[in-house]
């Protein structure tokens, strides 16, 4: 008997189970079907909007995407100094030195501590370099070495 009764809950339940599942589909395809009646309603409505909404996200999308592409660092080829050039117009390799420390921005003192010489030795160098450089000015200087590859 109570074997019987176990039986007749369980079946019960299944039972129970099986329509809540269906109460629960039904559910789901009314939900479904006014969400798509609504959406066809507002498409309807709006369809100018959305187009333009579409159509502008398109091209945001575009120019986002245009905009990597053309902002996109080349890897810059390593620099080859114009050996040529420096033959040519007779640069030492300590000038080179003071030249690059120039183009850092760097003052007669900074170049002259960091190269280890005196204040006037830097003058001296930098001199030379706008005497066969052609040039008055530092900037000039930089410049110059920047055309004539000696500089990156």
């Amino acid at each position: 008997m109570r074997r019987l009764l176990l039986t007749r809950k369980t079946a019960q339940g299944l039972s129970m189970a099986r329509t809540l599942m269906l109460y629960g589909f039904a559910l789901a395809a009314a939900a479904f079907a006014l969400e798509w009646l609504d959406y066809k309603r507002l498409t309807r409505d709006f369809a100018l909007e959305i187009y333009i909404v579409l159509i502008a996200a398109g091209f945001a999308a575009l120019g986002i995407w245009v905009g990597a592409q053309l902002a996109a660092r080349r890897a810059a080829a390593p620099f080859a100094r114009n050996g040529q050039a420096v033959d040519a117009l007779g640069v030492t390799g300590r000038e080179l030195s003071v030249l690059e420390l120039m183009a850092a921005g760097q003052s007669n003192k900074e170049i002259a501590r960091a190269l280890g010489v005196s204040p006037n030795t830097v003058k001296t160098h930098v001199s030379n370099l706008f005497g066969k450089l052609g040039v008055s000015r530092r900037t000039q200087a930089v410049s110059a070495a920047r055309r004539l590859d000696l500089l990156p």
